[in-house]
């Protein structure tokens, strides 16, 4: 059975963070590999991104994008096939019996709801969208959907830790002075970037009614998640990648 974990501030709401057990495939993506990107065999994948999807919301309809690191969030008023997919790195939906996904492998998986108004969404928030603004864009796609800003309580689910995110002086310079707080000194040259406390402080900014921040590093522990930079460092030709799931039950 798919691993899933679960935050307390969106309790009693079918969601999960998916990790890497409970799944069909094999080799360097062993376990509940759900990435249609990463190499891996397609039946597989397929049958993974079921599994989860009924570990969360049995009987849901699964609705992800194409995500591409952006800004942009999608609107879901009816569900699209995976060949329709919206390029998007958010998605939003009021509509019960779906199940909304995003696929991360060190980015920073972002589950929302405001239970008031019957709105959840989930946003991938790398360094670059988070930057770029697509907690922002999630918001405010769930208040158009009815949603209040401090009724909207938000998870970040696992991504690469501070500890296991080394980054160079040309990527600080990437940030502004406010942002300053989110690199920690480390070799001559490098920092240690914040990814977690960057998007906890941009769902802050964003004017949230809460944050939930789980604290789990995907790097560090390969049992229970894939990561990006861990296959990269290992010269690994490809990664898996782990399920972040939000539904409104029918």
């Amino acid at each position: 059975m798919p691993e899933a974990i679960g935050a307390a501030i969106l309790s009693g709401l079918p969601h999960g963070f998916l990790t890497r057990r409970g799944g069909v495939s094999s080799g360097i993506a062993a376990g509940l590999n759900v990435g249609l990107g990463s190499g891996d065999d397609g039946e597989a994948v397929m049958e993974n991104r079921r599994r989860a999807a009924r570990a969360v919301l049995p009987g849901a309809r699964l609705v992800t994008v194409y995500q591409v690191h952006s800004p942009d969030a999608a609107i879901v008023d009816e569900p699209w096939s995976e060949d329709a997919r919206p390029r998007a790195d958010a998605l939003v939906t009021r509509r019960r019996g779906l199940v909304l996904g995003i696929v991360t492998a060190d980015c920073a998986p972002v589950l929302l709801a405001d239970r008031a108004a019957g709105v959840v969404g989930a946003a991938h928030a790398g360094w670059k969208g988070a930057r770029g603004g697509v907690i922002e864009s999630a918001v405010a796609a769930m208040e158009a959907l009815g949603a209040r800003r401090d009724g909207i309580v938000a998870a970040i689910g696992p991504c690469i830790a501070q500890a296991s995110y080394e980054v160079g002086q040309d990527f600080r310079e990437r940030f502004g002075p406010g942002d300053q707080e989110f690199f920690a000194p480390g070799r001559a040259g490098h920092y240690q970037f914040d990814l977690e406390g960057f998007v906890a402080r941009r769902l802050a900014d964003a004017g949230v009614g809460g944050v939930e921040r789980l604290g789990l590093d995907t790097y560090a522990d390969e049992e229970r998640f894939f990561s990006y930079r861990r296959a990269t460092h290992r010269g690994e030709g490809n990664y898996g990648r782990q399920f972040s799931l939000i539904g409104l039950a029918a």
